[in-house]
């Protein structure tokens, strides 16, 4: 069971500490989709909760207004530490009211979601001037997803929403992330996907705190040919593989005539 709470905050802005955005929006803290690797995860401890990771949605409130002048012009992430569609956003709006707020702000806005409940704030995304919908997609495997992201959709519903945003005039993005070495198909991904996303951005698995462990095991139990490898990448700190992946996507990218980024270092 999740645990609900309303919980007040001083503003929704966040100044970035990434240096691809200005500011970050997160509707939530917390986040009930467990996704195995989720990179977020280490934020419970700064959080004050009992509850573990997963486990605890706060609803972020705060009656002042976002200064949508101050933002004009600059990259905000919205949602990058969070699912803005979760569960539980049909239930507060909470990131549909933030959302109307930055629709005239002129702000260059990447919205970034795993679900295809985005869609059903189509007509409202139509409305801002600078929005790419960041589709987070780690395989095409629907068995692997259940695994490994336990309460999010299916691939095939998010793919299906990045069909529908791109015929509505939506700016698409699919971040294929994390890679997992030896299992990722990124190539795959892109032949699926490639007539209605606008962009690609790619980064890596990358395992710490808490969740190294956890999926370590998940490797060594479902794909053990792979495990010695793992342990070489993320416990001997051995790059060789991403830094070949690297070059490699930058090359099938570029020879296909794909916009991208590849955030892998």
């Amino acid at each position: 069971m999740v645990v609900e709470r309303i919980t007040e905050i001083k503003n929704y802005l966040t100044k970035s500490k990434l240096k691809e955005a200005n500011y970050v929006v997160n509707p939530y803290s917390g986040c009930p989709c467990k996704c195995l690797y989720c990179y977020a995860s280490y934020m419970v401890n700064f959080t004050r909760h009992h509850e573990t990771w997963g486990n605890f949605i706060d609803v972020k409130y705060t009656p002042k207004k976002i200064n949508i002048s101050k933002i004009r012009d600059k990259a905000v992430f919205f949602g990058n530490v969070t699912e803005p569609y979760n569960e539980f956003e049909e239930k507060y709006r909470a990131s549909r009211k933030l959302l109307e707020q930055l629709s005239l702000s002129g702000a260059y806005i990447s919205l970034f979601t795993k679900s295809d409940m985005v869609v059903q704030d189509l007509e409202l995304l139509k409305t801002f001037e600078h929005l790419k919908v960041v589709m987070s997609i780690c395989t095409l495997d629907e068995n692997l997803k259940s695994k490994l992201e336990l309460n999010t959709s299916s691939i095939a519903s998010r793919i299906e929403a990045l069909r529908e945003l791109k015929k509505n005039g939506i700016k698409t993005v699919v971040f294929i992330s994390p890679i997992f070495p030896f299992i990722t198909d990124y190539q795959g991904i892109i032949e699926e996907t490639r007539d209605f996303v606008d962009e690609y951005w790619f980064d890596q698995l990358v395992l710490r705190y808490n969740f190294k462990k956890p999926v370590l095991n998940f490797i060594c139990e479902n794909f053990p040919i792979y495990s010695e490898v793992y342990e070489k990448i993320y416990t001997e700190k051995s790059f060789d593989y991403f830094a070949e992946l690297s070059q490699e996507i930058d090359s099938y990218c570029i020879d296909n005539g794909l916009n991208f980024k590849n955030f892998i270092k």
